[in-house]
């Protein structure tokens, strides 16, 4: 389920404040840190995203 467009335009990264994108994948849906030295990915989960850096994933 994608999320809202006017919700990720106000969306942003709560490490490095650079803006989110969204990654459609149906079993494990992400929000993208757009950032060059972050790129953490942070889940949505039942449609909600989840915006703490302990539950990011970091890049491989």
């Amino acid at each position: 389920m994608p999320l809202e467009a006017g919700l990720l335009e106000i969306l942003a990264c709560p490490a490095c404040h650079a803006p989110l994108r969204e990654e459609q994948i149906p079993e494990n849906p992400e929000l993208v840190c757009t950032g060059e030295g972050c790129a953490l990915a942070y889940p949505v989960r039942d449609g909600i995203p989840v915006l703490l850096v302990d539950e990011a994933r970091r890049p491989a």
